[in-house]
């Protein structure tokens, strides 16, 4: 019988690495919170059309990587059902939006989601099938402003402060706008138009592309292709004048705030719902694939699935990439280690010392317990792979009240009192 193991293209998180995760999570969720945005979670999967409609069949994501699946009927009256696992989270989000009747409340939705997706495409390094995105919507009438240039802006600036505090620098934000839905119409025109002669020497799938997809074109990265790339028309000679002002007034609000960036040309990104501002933030540490997370503006998705006009603006980004960055920037190991480790001397010590670990797990500390059938040296190897000290607990230590803790990163050995040891190990 042969072993089971994972899909390929899925994988188990193990500890110590999801802490790393569960760190990235909090700091998202606290930094959210202080932007006033709520939480929504919505169902892994939805009706297919919703994705169709959305994000646009002929985009790779609805033509090529999605699950999907024929939900039986189960009675007679029932209709059969399509049904897919969700590729991306943003159009789920203005379906539960115009669901739920939320523009109704005259506010601005800020809703943010920590969820897996999925998407059947090729595996490689930073990239699942199963995937983890962490990502915001702001939507709502334009009467409560989802329109104005500031939300662009603000959610921008609140991106730079989460890598900030997850403690990712270098970061970079590349910057456009795809303009409005006639704007983009026009570039689309003269992009098709421009790669007649062109598509012939370009890559299979930029064949393609050019007749279902002339956007995606300027996300290839096949090398021999670049040079020709670089001589297609720029989408900035096809914006209109309100589409040049609502940019303009994002980059003047992001100057004010200190938020460095740089604009893109090529950075029109391929999902039909995007208008106006595109973004992505991207990292050296990565290599090649080196985007860290993207977004933009969505003026017309809620009317694309049969909902009011509800102007909106988001993002996502994969916690894959996340974890490979801290991984290059940091020694992500010593961010997993506990504060101490209870070495008990004897078997009889162990009541003890789960008393010890007990206090100090009350006020807040994280501690790994021991036993005392180990050996010492078994307990000092155990403790230097999990903890930043060791607290020794012996007969003399619980009858003195002075304990012995040992801090591996400096070697240095302390006699501590009882009393005092919460405060120690705290600092």
């Amino acid at each position: 019988m042969s072993t089971l193991k994972a899909i390929r293209g899925t994988r188990d998180l193990l500890p110590p690495e999801t802490a790393l995760w569960n760190r990235i999570e909090a700091t998202a969720r606290s930094v959210f919170a202080r932007y006033n945005f709520g939480e929504i979670r919505t169902p892994v999967f939805e009706d297919t059309a919703l994705f169709a409609r959305g994000v646009g069949e002929e985009t790779d994501i609805v033509s090529k990587e999605m699950y999907t699946w024929e939900d039986r009927a189960r009675a007679q009256s029932e209709k059969t059902q399509t049904l897919t696992l969700r590729p991306e989270n943003t159009a789920g989000v203005v379906r539960a939006y115009i669901e739920h009747q939320l523009g109704e409340s005259g506010q601005l939705q800020k809703l943010y989601y920590i969820g897996p997706q999925f998407r059947r495409e090729r595996p490689q390094k930073g990239r699942y099938r199963q995937f983890s995105q962490i990502g915001a919507e702001v939507i709502g009438p334009v009467s409560a402003g989802s329109e104005s240039p500031l939300r662009d802006a603000e959610v921008l600036e609140m991106l730079a402060t989460l890598l900030d505090e997850l403690g990712i620098s270098g970061w970079t934000l590349q910057l456009n706008s795809v303009g409005s839905s006639a704007d983009r119409e026009r570039y689309n025109q003269a992009l098709r138009e421009a790669l007649v002669p062109l598509a012939p020497q370009m890559c299979v799938d930029c064949q393609r592309r050019a007749v279902t997809n002339p956007l995606r074109v300027l996300d290839c990265k096949v090398p021999a292709d670049q040079p020709i790339i670089e001589t297609l028309p720029r989408i900035a000679d096809s914006l209109d004048a309100d589409s040049v002002a609502h940019f303009a007034a994002v980059t003047a609000a992001l100057d004010a705030a200190g938020v460095p960036y740089t604009r893109n040309h090529r950075l029109v990104r391929g999902l039909d719902y995007y208008t106006r501002t595109t973004f992505e933030f991207t990292h050296g540490g990565l290599g090649a694939q080196n985007a860290l997370l993207g977004g933009g503006r969505y003026d017309g998705l809620s009317e694309m699935i049969g909902g009011p006009r509800a102007p909106g603006i988001g993002f996502a980004m994969g916690e894959d990439r996340l974890v490979l960055t801290l991984l290059a920037l940091e020694d992500a190991a010593a961010q997993v280690k506990v504060d101490a480790y209870i070495a008990p001397l004897g078997e009889n010590m162990n009541a003890a010392a789960l008393n010890l670990a007990r206090e100090l797990r009350h006020v807040g500390l994280h501690i790994e317990l021991g036993d005392g059938s180990f050996r010492l040296k078994k307990s000092f190897e155990a403790a230097d792979k999990t903890a930043r000290c060791i607290v020794i607990l012996g007969e003399d230590e619980v009858k003195s009240g002075i304990l012995t803790v040992k801090t591996f990163a400096t070697g240095i050995q302390t006699k501590v009192a009882r009393a005092e040891l919460a405060a120690f190990l705290s600092e």
